[in-house]
């Protein structure tokens, strides 16, 4: 079955599967329930990883509500993840573009970080094929159930799923080609804990491609708090040791920006050019 044949039976098939999730962890602490939509459509974001033992026995540090100026906003509930795989999605969001500018390759080894019920994640599934493999994270398990089972559905076994703590997304170092975040950074309680982690899980030639909605622009119908510019994410960024190599700018709703580790002061000098992106990115200054 091929993704978009998944994804129409699929969202028919949701409701009924998010009542089996939340069956299945009934004993996970419930997120807290924002929709990131101006008009309040519910958007929010478990065979994983079984973290259980980590939830219970490590200390979790206190989470933040502001970082750098900016609030952190809520994470979103998975009972809204039929919104996730809504068939207008491709047209409001043109998805399938953002995918294809990441140049991802068959055999390469990616994250979807906060992918909830799977929509990229069964996407990129398809890119890196059978030598290739997606590791798929999010922090609550109904969502990773969800994923699972349409992955089930569709044939693909290419995915391992890993459910998360708050402050680490308990990811392999110097293990992915990439790592992609669409509209999840900003909600993370712990940005700076979650960025060194990211960062030590990059190989050293990795990525990081980040997607947020448009706080520069008032027709995106985000909730502020759901937004980001891309002045914010370069104040975010590059002091947590990362470098913006490259930008796409064609999404309708979403900033695209790859970056990568920033290794300089570690090797004691600057690397003398950016590392070498998909067309038709344009590269940063």
């Amino acid at each position: 079955m091929t993704f978009l044949q998944l994804k129409s039976s699929g969202f028919r098939r949701c409701a009924g599967a998010i009542a089996l999730a939340s069956m299945l962890w009934a004993a996970t602490p419930p997120a807290r329930a924002q929709s990131p939509r101006a008009d309040g459509t519910p958007a929010a974001k478990g065979k994983a990883a079984d973290t259980t033992d980590d939830r219970e026995n490590e200390k979790v540090p206190p989470p933040l509500t502001h970082y750098k100026g900016r609030e952190i906003a809520r994470t979103m509930h998975f009972t809204g993840a039929p919104w996730l795989i809504r068939d207008e999605r491709e047209r409001e969001e043109r998805a399938s573009e953002m995918i294809a500018a990441l140049g991802v390759k068959p055999g390469q080894v990616v994250c979807d970080l906060g992918c909830g019920n799977g929509y990229h994640a069964l996407m990129l599934s398809e890119l890196v094929g059978k030598k290739g493999r997606v590791v798929a994270v999010d922090i609550q398990r109904e969502m990773l159930a969800l994923l699972e089972a349409r992955a089930k559905e569709a044939k693909v076994e290419n995915i391992k799923t890993m459910l998360s703590l708050p402050h680490d997304p308990k990811l392999e170092d110097n293990s992915l080609d990439l790592i992609l975040l669409v509209d999840v950074y900003h909600e993370f309680s712990h940005p700076e804990h979650m960025l060194r982690a990211m960062r030590r899980a990059l190989k050293k030639d990795g990525r990081i491609a980040l997607v947020e909605f448009r706080e520069e622009d008032l027709r995106v119908p985000i909730k502020p708090e759901h937004k980001m510019s891309k002045k914010q994410i370069l104040t975010e960024f590059p002091p947590n040791g990362f470098k913006l190599v490259a930008e796409y700018d064609k999404l309708p709703w979403q900033h695209l920006m790859f970056f990568t580790r920033d290794d300089a002061d570690e090797a004691g000098e600057k690397e003398k050019s950016p590392t070498s992106c998909p067309s038709p990115l344009t590269p940063a200054p």
